[in-house]
């Protein structure tokens, strides 16, 4: 059967994503990979690591870091995560240019080598925060780019391009990963448990609470706590 690898981030997205492609393809013909590319918080890395051991597929962290000299966001510099931005007028600063489209490229290298002709990847035009490398024709257009640039027939599957957080959440319901994703890592804060203020936690919360769904991540934490 064919095989495929899915861009991992630990975050609730992918996490849904690695168990749709196990539910296609067969766990035994999966596997993940995920970037250390600089970011400030490394427990998504944490995060993706115990995701794929819950889930029972290999996992490699590749490591990129050029994203940490460009700078100039968020996630890769000491700057405060922006509140209440209008995603209609510009982009949060929680936005890494070029980010997907080289996680993407890089994967596509790695599977290049391996003989693995299908790509999984968590981003969504619909819950998300403007961000041009999450749309749709992005990402056809890359995967146009990857096939000619490698002469390899490789397609990238965007699962939760036009689903709500609520249909995610549903989504992973039936696909069986609520067990992992109390492991999984959304803050932008890097916070654990969650801070429940940044955009991030908030859109999450949101798709929980309308897929009328208790949080596995909240969950766990409400246990530790007791």
């Amino acid at each position: 059967m064919a095989k495929a690898l899915v861009v991992l981030s630990g975050g609730q997205d992918s996490t849904t994503c690695l168990y749709w492609a196990i539910n296609e393809f067969g766990r035994e013909n999966v596997s993940s990979i995920s970037f250390d590319y600089g970011q400030r918080h490394k427990i998504e890395l944490e995060a993706a690591q115990k995701v794929a051991e819950i889930a029972g597929v290999t996992h490699e962290i590749l490591p990129i870091n050029t994203f940490a000299a460009l700078g100039g966001n968020a996630l890769t510099d000491n700057i405060d995560v922006q509140q209440d931005v209008d995603e209609q007028t510009q982009l949060p600063n929680t936005f890494v240019p070029g980010r997907n489209l080289i996680f993407l490229t890089f994967a596509g290298a790695w599977a290049y080598g391996r003989g693995i002709e299908h790509l999984i990847t968590g981003v969504a035009q619909t819950d998300y925060s403007g961000y041009p490398d999450c749309r749709e024709n992005t990402l056809s257009a890359l995967e146009q780019t990857l096939r000619l640039g490698m002469e390899y027939n490789i397609t990238i599957h965007t699962p939760l391009m036009n689903l709500s957080k609520s249909d995610t959440v549903e989504l992973a319901e039936r696909l069986g990963a609520m067990d992992a994703m109390a492991w999984t890592h959304t803050c932008y804060n890097g916070q654990q448990p969650p801070c429940g203020e940044c955009s991030a936690c908030i859109l999450r919360a949101k798709g929980f609470a309308e897929a009328q769904r208790p949080d596995p991540l909240i969950e766990r934490f409400k246990y530790f706590e007791k």
